[in-house]
């Protein structure tokens, strides 16, 4: 799988230190590096062409917002989590209109950060996976653009961090999972790893099929449930 690689747009100094810190802790990102202005980044972006940007708004020679409408209007394909103090419906509104993929308002909550970031891996992975596309698969991409973290209920014993985990070993269609195979490659229990394989399977992400394997004997395996199958 591609590297993703991050450029952060922040003036603050140690906010733009936590942020990579963040960054670094999941092996798909790298911080290529950080920007403390509208003018650094501009020049970087052209040189590093990042996947993602964590976009300040406030900068010291002016806005990120800015910087998002030039990325729009050019050459370069970037994505942008807005992490911003900016609160207003007009800043808000651009930052729809230009494409950004999410929008955080400070202080910053590093859970929903963090929920940001493995749902733009799996919007990532989704745009590399095929050169062609379905509805279906259309439709994956605007639901990870466009979700809406107001509607999700907490599930008793399903963690969204860990679900998403889950999800991600099913990115290319073809992926075919056991219980086993799952919990190795996520480091979870294999008990932890079917409670969630078969969550998946209740709502449909997930189909399950008996396998006849070593000897004759039956396994349960996991694949992608898409449409039209």
């Amino acid at each position: 799988m591609h590297n993703i690689d991050v450029l952060i747009v922040e003036d603050e100094t140690r906010l733009a230190e936590i942020h990579a810190e963040l960054i670094r802790k999941n092996p798909r990102f790298r911080a290529v590096n950080c920007a403390g202005n509208l003018a650094d980044a501009r020049k970087l972006i052209q040189v590093l062409k990042p996947h993602l940007l964590l976009l300040d708004n406030y900068l010291p020679d002016g806005r990120g917002i800015e910087l998002l409408e030039d990325i729009v209007a050019g050459d370069v394909v970037t994505s942008a989590i807005f992490i911003t103090a900016a609160n207003d419906m007009e800043t808000c509104s651009k930052a729809i209109r230009f494409g950004a993929f999410d929008y955080i308002i400070k202080p910053v909550s590093y859970e929903r950060l963090q929920m940001s970031l493995e749902r733009f891996i799996r919007f990532f992975d989704s745009q590399h996976a095929n050169a062609q596309v379905n509805q279906h698969h259309i439709d994956e991409l605007f639901n990870l653009q466009s979700k809406d973290f107001r509607s999700e209920k907490p599930t008793k014993g399903i963690e969204e961090l860990t679900l998403q985990r889950i999800k991600d070993a099913f990115v290319q269609a073809a992926e075919v999972h056991t219980t086993e195979s799952v919990a190795r490659s996520i480091g979870i229990s294999k008990t932890t790893a079917r409670r969630y394989l078969e969550y998946c399977v209740e709502n449909r992400f997930l189909k399950a099929e008996i396998s006849y394997g070593r000897i004759g004997r039956p396994e349960r395996v996991y694949r992608r449930n898409d449409a039209g199958e």
